[in-house]
């Protein structure tokens, strides 16, 4: 199941794109190590076409039904070395929904900032079924749109410093504010 996006237009789709063709001209796009060599040739792509027409659950699916990603992993063990696991079974939902939120967040940042505006705010877009103390006390806080935006662009594939979103599969967002 997408997050449900709130805020997210025509004008928001268009600041998503430009900040992804920022991104991808100075060679900060987020490229999962869990990607394929063949989904991270094409995750560009993709991502472009998820954000310019589509979703993150059309984005997981592409990830899934093209096998974008690895079946395993490298892990560290507790007391040293390595061990092969498998990728959990969530992982395109967890890296779709994650992507394409960061540059929701980012093109919102855009629109409300370009047109006057200050803040946005916080709420779960998405139903979870053990949500983390952290993330229910997210909900409903307003953050600085300038901040958060720059927070998402230096940080990319990391969890921002303001914390949203708040790790992943949190099924937070944010929406624009009536200022």
């Amino acid at each position: 199941m997408a997050i449900q996006y709130e805020s997210l237009d025509e004008t928001v789709r268009a600041c998503m794109l430009q900040e992804l063709e920022a991104d991808i001209s100075n060679s900060r796009l987020y490229i999962s190590p869990r990607l394929t060599e063949t989904g991270a040739k094409i995750w560009p792509e993709i991502l472009r076409e998820a954000i310019g027409k589509r979703n993150d659950a059309w984005l997981a699916a592409t990830l899934q039904s093209m096998r974008l990603l690895h079946t395993q992993e490298q892990r560290r063990k507790p007391k040293g070395g390595f061990t092969t696991v498998n990728v959990p079974y969530n992982a395109a939902d967890t890296l779709a929904e994650g992507e394409f939120n960061r540059f929701y967040a980012r093109g919102l940042c855009v629109k409300v900032i370009a047109t006057g505006g200050s803040q946005v705010e916080v709420y779960r877009g998405k139903d979870v079924r053990d949500p983390r103390p952290e993330s229910q006390a997210m909900i409903g806080r307003r953050l600085p749109a300038q901040k958060l935006l720059e927070d998402l662009r230096n940080s990319p594939g990391v969890e921002p410093a303001l914390g949203l979103p708040p790790g992943p599969n949190s099924g937070l967002t944010v929406r624009q504010v009536k200022e």
